[in-house]
């Protein structure tokens, strides 16, 4: 057991006798290090690397995997891959990751914000045609917390009107929707490995796509450019956004244990679940939707009283011990996007409401079933 006790932290975070996370490394990651290190295969050239972007991509389902540094420059190259820019439009989740607006917008597209589903904390599908004009290239899904967007409807609306669906599983590690691993929806779809992830190698990430030719580009766009021909001659700008061997020798290990990662996180929101069922305060996270059962990325909670704020919550939290951590803040509200004239007048409510009560538990994969009760005490002695 590892418990994140550095940046991911403020020092009174690091303190928390019950972190917000904690990882497990009780595999072959020491194997695998260890024999990058004997190797001296530590840099992005090695054999890991191949062998975590085959093994990944087998275990979603897709032709080709290809990895880089991390999770938000996953979904830079996407965008770039599918030569999306100025006047360009795409559809997203206004509850989201900051990652995913400032792609689109560093390419001179415009991200076309939805807000989300009361139930799910997903993008509301129902919503997304209304916003489809002659601009709209391509759509965004995010699949938020533990379960999937319902992507029937928007492969229906891409198919109809012509549009890429880009695919965002950062926290999807292992999540299917009816029984089709997430990650093997978009004609290019992403993965983050940052320590709260299913999977970690620390930082990285990696697209998945079908398409030999999109697998090429961002082959090319990931590592500067560079071509086998004229290495050093440079017909176009890329990024060097590799991933290294060490980052996919602990990738490798990690995926290993996916499965059973995925049932422990269920056993944990599970818990969670039959702790605080009895009480009336939260709302709790949907534990199964027609096409998909909970996989608890994080446990989040949404405050229904009108009156306190999930901040207030977490502060209560930290000052027992217990580390959490508030929902996303909607892109239509981020004052670096107010500052560009973006999103004026926009309203969201649901979303806006998930951002102002939601926060999120205790979740890491050795969290152990004593913390668990704990923090649901903690929460019961708070809301009494």
């Amino acid at each position: 057991m590892v418990t994140m006790t550095n940046q991911f932290f403020s020092q009174k975070q690091i303190e928390m006798r019950i972190p917000v996370n904690t990882i497990s490394i009780t595999g072959n990651e020491k194997k695998y290090i260890n024999e990058c290190i004997d190797t001296g295969w530590i840099s992005s050239e090695g054999p890991f690397i191949k062998k975590f972007e085959e093994n990944l991509a087998a275990k979603v389902d897709r032709s080709f995997g290809i990895a880089v540094c991390n999770g938000s420059v996953a979904i830079d190259v996407a965008i770039a891959a599918m030569n999306i820019g100025s006047g360009d439009e795409v559809i997203m989740p206004t509850f989201t990751i900051i990652s995913c607006a400032a792609a689109i917008i560093r390419a001179g597209a415009k991200p076309v914000l939805i807000d989300s589903d009361e139930a799910t904390w997903n993008m509301n599908v129902s919503l997304i045609e209304s916003k489809i004009t002659p601009r709209t290239k391509a759509i965004m899904i995010v699949h938020i917390y533990g379960l999937p967007v319902d992507v029937k409807p928007v492969l229906e609306l891409c198919e109809r009107y012509k549009l890429v669906l880009i695919e965002d599983a950062a926290e999807a590690h292992g999540q299917t929707y009816y029984g089709k691993p997430c990650g093997s929806f978009g004609e290019i779809s992403t993965f983050s490995f940052y320590p709260n992830k299913h999977i970690t190698t620390g930082e990285g990430g990696m697209f998945m796509t079908d398409r030999h030719d999109l697998a090429a580009r961002c082959r090319l766009l990931r590592n500067l450019c560079f071509t086998p021909e004229k290495r050093f001659v440079h017909e176009e700008l890329g990024f060097n956004f590799r991933m290294t061997n060490l980052q996919a020798a602990l990738g490798v290990a990690q995926l290993e244990k996916l499965d059973n990662t995925v049932i422990r996180k269920r056993e944990i929101g599970l818990r969670y679940h039959q702790n605080l069922k009895s009480q009336d305060y939260f709302q709790l996270p949907v534990q199964e939707t027609a096409f998909a059962k909970n996989i608890y990325w994080v446990f989040g909670l949404v405050i229904l009283n009108s009156r306190v704020e999930g901040e207030e919550m977490i502060k209560k939290l930290a000052e027992a011990g217990i580390g959490s951590r508030p929902f996303f803040w909607c892109m239509h509200e981020q004052p670096i996007f107010k500052k560009m004239g973006l999103f004026s007048g926009e309203m969201y409510p649901v979303a806006e409401r998930l951002a102002r009560k939601g926060f999120y538990l205790p979740s890491g994969i050795a969290l152990t079933d004593a913390e668990i009760d704990e923090v649901c005490a903690t929460l019961h002695r708070l809301i009494a």
